[in-house]
């Protein structure tokens, strides 16, 4: 059981430790702690330009200014959307198991991962609603749905992390970004803070996990996990590029510049910054 990898990993204990330290002094109060302007500019980035799904391609050449920054607008609407989903599904997968067999040591943390994401969920359901009045539909994902088997438990928690370290890598590059409003900054800034410690926890979590997994699995399994992470991998990327976002920034033929895009010599690039950290974590562990 992993709690028996856990329980004789010194270095994991200290982790644990530190990190439920440094939540307990680093908490604060959503509710208290962002002010909500009424109303953001229109004429501005509400996402950093080098994060929009088109920049870096013809599309966002045939593009005006204006329609650039509408665009802007419904993908941070469509970002902060799809945190609300990904945090749904991450607290009722760490709810079901915390304090149950296997997972007693790290449940400490659980208390404090559960707490700081759905406050997270709330700020982020905030900002849809105030400024984009909306929150947009998850995207499907049915190739991706988590096999029940022996393995679940490390995919569940491989899901998490790769969510995790995708949204960060947006949230620390618009935290600093001047170009954007001090609300929109304000909230990456606080995100990045509680997922630096959350994907510290994560990585630990899925190397003990695979560790378990690989004692007991063949070649051809331990490869449809990694099959299987790829996929998901791809499958989290490419729900950055929402039609429905087109279409409400006004955009002509919404599916096909989906299309183009995702077929664009930018989205290879894209994709390796996205995951750069998240790529050379998996392989130096030997999951992917």
């Amino acid at each position: 059981m992993v709690s028996v990898l856990i329980d004789q990993n010194d270095r994991f204990l200290d982790i644990l430790e530190r990190l439920s330290s440094k939540s307990v002094e680093d908490y604060y109060n959503p509710y208290k702690l962002f002010e909500w302007p009424d109303r953001l500019p229109e004429n501005m980035w509400w996402m950093s330009p080098e994060l929009t799904t088109t920049y870096g391609t013809a599309a966002a050449e045939r593009l005006t200014q204006e329609q650039l920054y509408a665009l802007s607008r419904y993908e941070s609407i469509n970002f902060y959307s799809l945190n609300v989903h990904g945090i749904r599904e991450l607290l009722i997968e760490v709810t079901k198991r915390i304090h149950t067999s296997g997972f007693e040591t790290p449940s400490e943390f659980f208390h404090h991962f559960i707490g700081e994401e759905n406050e997270h969920m709330w700020f982020f359901a905030e900002f849809c609603l105030r400024y984009g009045k909306k929150i947009y539909r998850q995207p499907a994902g049915a190739s991706v749905e988590i096999p029940r088997s022996d393995v679940e438990s490390l995919l569940v928690f491989a899901r998490i992390l790769i969510f995790e370290e995708l949204v960060d890598h947006f949230n620390s590059k618009m935290a600093l970004d001047t170009r954007l409003h001090e609300t929109i900054r304000a909230i990456n800034r606080i995100h990045h803070q509680d997922e630096s410690r959350h994907i510290a926890f994560g990585r630990e979590l899925v190397s003990a996990l695979f560790a378990e997994v690989k004692k007991n699995s063949t070649e051809q399994e331990l490869a449809d996990v990694s099959a299987y992470i790829k996929r998901y991998m791809t499958y989290s990327f490419e729900s950055l590029f929402n039609p429905q976002v087109y279409r409400d920034a006004g955009v002509e033929k919404p599916q096909e510049l989906r299309r183009e895009l995702l077929q664009a010599p930018a989205r290879a690039k894209f994709e390796q910054s996205v995951f750069r950290k998240t790529t050379k974590f998996l392989q130096k562990a030997g999951i992917i």
